[in-house]
């Protein structure tokens, strides 16, 4: 078989994925706080762009400035009245302009020292620890049960692990959990749920056998509501029992919940959807971003291209066209995202006048084809993006959700039906609870919306809304 080398010519067609098309689709998904940083970086990495400050005068709408800008780039004969420049003196002369800081101020204001945060439970217990302990290996150890507890105040490592790696004794270990467990909040430090409400029932004034029997060994039950398997077990009257169960219910089964680490998350609406004159009309939330444009004094340089060095004209003009191509991205990101929400407010009309109850199912397909445009980009633009309704404040995906069948022919909104499943579930005898098939059955003759019980389920653990045994009160 004999192999030869031959050269040949091929024309194809495919989509080449440029450098600022990645940046043009990039900026789509960015939320509102990203988005602001990656307008202030641009700012500062390119010179060409400048921040429009609100409350001064414009250098665009000066009549020097403007003819200069209205000009043809193109390359000039040397006459004119802009001077010769000297890029060597202006770079070097650039930090003239710059406001000196002493050292001596950097060292007199320490802005670390104005922060502040809320204090951790770890904290909170390691300050009760140095108060109460001046042996330096219990403070070494209880420092170490410290670390390991979680957001709940519950010890998840064993006695044998924390031994094993502080490389003491298991009763020395043992002595300093019950120096933490006797700390405040009441109950932390318990390995499972059964040891933290015990810590809280023998801090009580008075015992209550009945009540530590319980949590003790009828824990299961008492879960079930089965308080008269518990009497019967106990030899006590049924009244004991719920008094029993009035005390359990008091206590705190997440000691280290008030402590919580989470910072509070704060949501800006990326648009707004107002109702004026009887219609629903939208607008950016601009509030806050900065308005970008190219500046004056590097435009005027272009068009004098005879009077300025090659190399610093070659300099503007790569910076020019990156400046030009990132404001037509933000500005094409605000046109995406508008029409979207348009077409949003065109499909669930009903939602933003009655509430959830209308809410419609929807498909990033539809709106992709009522705007014309690919359905990835409808998603890319609703990902961390915000609304504030007349109905409350969504994200944009809130509105993308798939329908369930009805006996009417027509499809449901599976939000619709989980709503309906919450105000059945809250608005329920509490002696009387319903089960999961039962609210099938009433979604059916009521609605007409035929979902599975398993669904209902899912939707109630959706909801962290406990089973019917475990909501039944006696």
């Amino acid at each position: 078989m004999a192999f030869e080398t031959k050269l040949s010519l091929r024309q194809t067609q495919k989509m080449v994925m440029t450098p600022m098309l990645q940046e043009a689709i990039s900026l789509l998904q960015l939320s509102r706080l990203e988005i602001l940083q990656v307008l202030r970086q641009q700012v500062e990495e390119n010179p060409v762009m400048e921040e429009v400050m609100e409350g001064t005068e414009e250098l665009e709408d000066l009549p020097e400035v403007k003819a200069v800008a209205e000009e043809p780039i193109a390359e000039s004969n040397g006459e004119g009245s802009a001077p010769d420049i000297d890029w060597e003196s202006y770079l070097q002369d650039a930090s003239d302009y710059r406001p000196s800081i002493q050292r001596e101020q950097i060292d007199r204001f320490d802005g670390e020292s104005l922060l502040t945060r809320a204090s951790s439970l770890q904290d909170h217990l390691l300050f009760q620890l140095h108060l109460t302990a001046r042996d330096p290996d219990l403070l070494g150890l209880g420092s170490l049960i410290i670390g390991e507890l979680d957001d709940n105040g519950y010890l998840r490592s064993s006695v044998e692990e924390l031994a094993s790696l502080a490389g003491a004794a298991q009763e020395s270990v043992e002595a300093a959990l019950r120096l933490v467990q006797s700390f405040d909040p009441t109950g932390v430090g318990g390995r499972d749920l059964r040891e933290c409400l015990l810590i809280q029932l023998r801090a009580l004034p008075e015992r209550h056998e009945v009540t530590e029997a319980i949590v003790t060994d009828h824990l299961h039950e008492l879960e079930r509501h089965q308080l008269g398997k518990i009497a019967d077990a106990l030899g006590v009257s049924l009244k004991e029992t719920q008094e029993a169960l009035t005390l359990i219910a008091s206590l705190q089964p997440k000691p280290g919940k008030n402590f919580s680490g989470e910072e509070p998350r704060y949501i800006t609406p990326d648009v707004h959807i107002l109702k004026i004159d009887g219609r629903f009309v939208v607008t950016l939330n601009e509030e806050g971003l900065p308005r970008l444009r190219i500046s004056p004094y590097y435009r005027e340089i272009l068009s004098k291209r005879g009077l300025v060095p090659r190399e610093a004209r070659d300099y503007v003009e790569e910076k020019m066209r990156s400046a030009l191509w990132f404001i037509r991205s933000i500005e094409q990101r605000k046109r995406t995202l508008l029409k979207v929400t348009e077409s949003l407010v065109k499909f669930q009309m009903a939602f933003l006048e009655h509430g959830i109850s209308h809410l419609k199912p929807l498909t990033l397909r539809e709106v992709a084809d009522d705007i014309s445009m690919h359905e990835s980009t409808v998603s890319r633009v609703t990902t961390n993006k915000y609304v504030q309704t007349p109905q409350g404040l969504f994200e944009l995906k809130y509105f993308f959700h798939r329908g369930v069948p009805s006996t009417a022919g027509e499809t449901v909104s599976s939000l619709k039906v989980k709503d309906l499943v919450r105000r059945y579930l809250t608005g329920e005898d509490s002696h009387k609870p319903l089960s999961d098939q039962k609210i099938v059955e009433i979604l059916a003759r009521v609605h007409g919306v035929e979902i599975a019980r398993r669904t209902v389920a899912k939707y109630r653990g959706q909801l962290k809304i406990p089973s019917s045994n475990q909501r039944r009160q006696i």
